[in-house]
Order: C-alpha cells, then structure tokens, then sequence
C-alpha cells in the first residue's frame, strides 16, 4: 500500500499569498484559513517518508504533519524523512531542501536537468555531500527508492517528460520556448511492491495523446489545478501572464483538464498546486461546483490518502 499525504494543497505563494490583497485572499486572511506550497508525503510502511518536491513552507509542513515528526525513541537526532524526489526546479518545489541542511542523512532524486542546476547554484552546497546523496531519474526508467542504509523503502518511481516550461528563475528570454528542455518538467509514477500506484503531476501545459494514454485508467492522479481559467491572472489583475504562459493547463475550457480527462476513466482525480486566483478554493463556487460535478477532488493540506 502507498500512504500519501499532503503537505502543500497550493501553487507558489501560498493561499492566501502574503502580499495579495484580491477578495479570496482577503477572505482568508480574515479567516485564517490557509494552505502551504504544493508537496506530497509518500511512504510504503508509515515508517520512512520521502518529499515529493519540498516548498518553501517544509519546516511549517513538518510541524503540521505528525508521521514527519523526529522519534525520541530513535535518538536524539531524526527524522521519518529519508529522501525528497523532485519535479522540476521552481523556487516553490526546490527551496525546502535549504530546510533539510542539518546533516541529516537522505537522498534527492532529481532528473540530470534539475540536478545540474542545483550543482550550479552554491547555496545548496549546505545539503553536505557526506550526508545527502544526489541520485538521478533517468526518464520512463522504474528506480527502486532507498532507505539511507541501501536497503530496498518499498516504492518505485518513474520519471517521465510532460509538456512544460522551465522553472521562471531560469529563464532565457532570448531562446525559444524560454530555454525549455524536456527534462524541466517531469511528472512521477510511484508504485508499491504489489505494483499499487499513482500519479503526481504537478505542472502540465497540455495533456497530449500520449500523456492521455499513459493516465488513462489510473487509480489516482494528482493534477495541476493552478488556474480555472487561462487568462485568470490578467482578469483579476494579479499578473500580466496566462496560465500557458506560465506553463500551465488552466482546468476549465475546451483545451482544459476537465475536458481532457472527461473520458480517461480515472478512479480519483485530485487537483494540486492551486494559485490563490483560482475560484475553486471557495467551497460553494461555480468553479468548484463545476470541477466537483465532474468527479475532481480539491487537494487540501493534511489529506491522506491510501492507494
């Protein structure tokens, strides 16, 4: 069985956003109704966790998150976390690993892509190399995960390119597609030793035939929810970009992930990395009304899950 838990419900920033001052984001600071950065929890036994991407909010999701709490039985110095597999290098999937600097042993499984761009940027030099193993996803390649001791932590995950964009701190606006290869954005497959699974895509720009084929079928995918609409951002006045722009598949539309997954036969569809402008995070909205009608759940932090 795969235990999944969420950390993180929402896209970068956070919902509320801390400098956003739009009437959802009011509402919830009135509320205090809030959800962190985008992250999932995932162990096989309830025992050894590992990230799968680690926001900025890590040491807040930790503290909220009882099975990533440290064991005194264990000794004075633990952690359930033994590893964090990440998707892509946005600041909102990779500066949590700044949390996890306090020679604590695990690993970080990363494409090459990602991997080099930690390499390149001395600040992550703090993750001491004695400690924290830096292992590579080679893409559509099953790669058991490992408990710091070598031994086998009962998951497997399966690197494979989706439609994206590099990370936004990385762009080169001379190149096309802003410099994009296609190891910027990977989406995973984790699996059990009974070949139990799920699917965690947190970024996708459009759900090509292949993609289709690939999900068709699947016990649970977590999808990119960051936007309702694809100009949403423009039409609340919170940003000059689209949800495309951005590398992103808005949900609703007939180029959206409503339609695209309407007739792929899914069991659980859960919706993850919700920018603060999405409708959705009002219960009783007609996006959520909508998103809800057509068999999605909206991710919330501290939702377990088991597959």
């Amino acid at each position: 069985m795969v235990h999944v838990i969420v950390l993180g419900a929402a896209a970068g920033g956070g919902f509320p956003q801390w400098n956003c001052a739009c009437d959802q984001c009011q509402g919830a600071f009135h509320s205090a109704r809030s959800f962190t950065q985008s992250s999932l929890a995932v162990s096989a036994d309830g025992e050894y966790w590992f990230l799968l991407n680690a926001s900025p909010d890590l040491r807040q999701q930790i503290l909220n998150t009882p099975a990533l709490h440290p064991q005194p039985q264990a000794g004075k110095r633990h952690s359930p976390v033994v590893g964090a597999v990440l998707t892509n290098a946005d600041v909102d999937h990779v500066t949590g690993l700044l949390t996890l600097r306090e020679s604590h042993p695990l690993a970080i499984y990363a494409s090459q892509r990602v991997l080099g761009v930690l390499h390149a940027n001395s600040i992550f030099n703090v993750l001491n190399p004695q400690y924290v193993q830096r292992r590579p996803l080679v893409l559509d390649q099953p790669l058991a995960l490992c408990l710091p001791d070598g031994r086998p932590a009962g998951l497997t995950v399966e690197a494979f390119c989706v439609p994206g964009k590099i990370a936004l701190w990385l762009e080169d606006p001379t190149a096309a597609n802003y410099g994009s290869v296609p190891e910027d954005t990977i989406a995973l497959k984790v699996s059990d030793a009974d070949g139990k699974s799920f699917f965690y895509i947190p970024g996708c720009a459009s759900l090509p035939p292949e993609l289709a084929g690939r999900l068709r079928g699947a016990e649970l995918v977590f999808f990119d929810g960051t936007t309702y609409t694809d100009d949403e951002m423009i039409a609340h006045g919170l940003g000059s970009k689209t949800a495309a722009r951005m590398g992103h598949m808005a949900m609703s539309g007939p180029d959206g992930s409503l339609a695209a997954f309407a007739d792929l036969q899914v069991a659980r569809k859960i919706y993850i990395h919700i920018n603060n402008s999405n409708p959705v995070w009002t219960p009783g909205s007609a996006a959520r009304c909508a998103v809800e009608s057509a068999g999605w759940q909206v991710a919330h932090d501290g939702l377990e899950v088991r597959v």
